[in-house]
């Protein structure tokens, strides 16, 4: 149970709180490679230099929060 709890402390929760129209597509793809399709769609994603290139890219979009 423990690493389980380790995984959710250490995670960022993601939530898409602007529309995708209008986006390059390489923003879309971005966005739904995080789990996010539509306006107020959540993931928890790993806190990795992957994920936090992944977030810069669409920054202007989404919320990011400590999971």
């Amino acid at each position: 149970m423990a690493p389980r709890a380790k995984k959710a402390a250490d995670g960022l929760k993601v939530k898409l709180v602007k529309s995708l129209i209008g986006s390059k597509k390489d923003q879309i793809a971005t966005a739904a490679s995080l789990g996010l399709k539509k306006v107020g769609d959540e993931s928890v994603q790993p806190n990795n230099d992957a994920t936090k290139g992944k977030i810069t890219k669409i920054i202007h979009l989404v919320e990011v929060t400590q999971a």
